[in-house]
């Protein structure tokens, strides 16, 4: 059978006060006289007395815990951004739940905002690559301050993202004016907005400058990808720059340009997008436009915190910045 749990009311017995003060004393609160705080502190240890947190979520009307929904761990920017919500929301004294999601789709996503329901969360942070916006399926819970880390695509809903126009068009329009007549592009994947938004503007600048615009490579993210199309890219044509979707890809295109016996940046450009840890020790270091994911985190945190004490819905847009290192140049002659 399964072991009774100790109670206030044993707690109370034991030392012989009210159970209202044992209460006082197990919620944090003052006038209570030391010694006998001291005492029932001894008691509760003595007895494996452990306060009922759902019960004082209940009387207090909140649960300190943030409810964060996501797709996968696969992208560096998730895990980062993850990484500095849970610990920033300790900092503030809230635990965070993590709600893995099989799909990125509306549906999924609000099976997922019932199962936290159910857990009972105060803020509710969610990160999916696809834009919510065009799904009417996705239906945010009510009653529930609720943050996307996306692009704002929806008035009144919350919302934290990168500029990433901003970003890819610094990028595009930095390897055209080292002097190369065009630039090549490794997409991310289908359905994810950022991919997208870095295609548009890679295509936009191009165009722009009066540039040939070539066929655009289709990549996943992942560094095998970006390797499979510089291989075909390679065996087409003779690029002098590539503007990679993200730095795995472009470490992946490192590796096909050096196998077909090409110098970096000597003979191609290079270029990525996010500005990994690892992209400094790339050969040669990786020029790249960064992204702060420690501070889309903290921002995203910001913004449901400050929601649930009654603020209204932001959207934030972050700035990116483009780190030149040794994988640039002009071309060759």
């Amino acid at each position: 059978m399964q072991e009774r749990r100790t109670s206030l009311r044993d707690v109370a017995q034991a030392v012989g006060v009210s159970v209202q003060t044992v209460s006082r004393v197990a919620n944090g609160e003052p006038n209570v006289a030391p010694e006998k705080r001291e005492l029932v502190l001894a008691k509760m240890r003595e007895l494996g007395y452990r306060p009922n947190a759902a019960a004082r979520a209940i009387r207090r009307g909140s649960f300190r815990t943030v409810g964060v929904v996501y797709h996968s761990l696969h992208s560096v920017g998730t895990h980062r951004s993850l990484e500095e919500i849970s610990e920033r929301a300790a900092e503030s004294g809230y635990a965070t739940t993590l709600m893995p999601l099989a799909a990125s789709s509306g549906q999924a996503a609000n099976g997922a905002f019932t199962r936290l329901g159910e857990m009972a969360v105060d803020v509710l942070i969610v990160i999916l690559p696809a834009p919510f916006g065009v799904d009417e399926a996705l239906q945010l819970p009510e009653g529930v301050p609720a943050v996307i880390l996306g692009p704002p695509l929806v008035d009144g809903v919350a919302t934290v993202d990168f500029d990433q126009d901003v970003g890819a068009r610094q990028a595009v329009g930095y390897l055209l004016d080292l002097g190369h007549q065009t630039v090549h592009h490794i997409t991310g994947p289908p359905g994810s907005f950022s991919a997208a938004s870095r295609l548009d503007a890679w295509r936009d600048v191009v165009t722009e400058r009066g540039r040939a615009l070539p066929a655009a490579r289709a990549g996943d993210w992942s560094p095998g990808s970006g390797y499979r199309a510089m291989r075909q890219l390679l065996a087409e044509e003779r690029p002098t720059a590539v503007f990679a979707a993200n730095d795995q890809m472009a470490l992946g295109a490192y590796r096909a340009i050096i196998e077909a016996g090409l110098r970096i940046p000597q003979d191609v450009s290079v270029l990525g997008f996010d500005d990994i840890d690892e992209a400094e020790m790339f050969a040669p270091p990786l020029t790249t436009v960064r992204q702060d994911w420690g501070l889309l985190g903290r921002e995203s945190l910001r913004v449901a915190l400050e929601m649930e004490r009654g603020a209204p819905p932001e959207q934030v847009q972050l700035a990116t910045k483009l780190v030149l290192r040794a994988s640039t140049a002009a071309p060759a002659g």
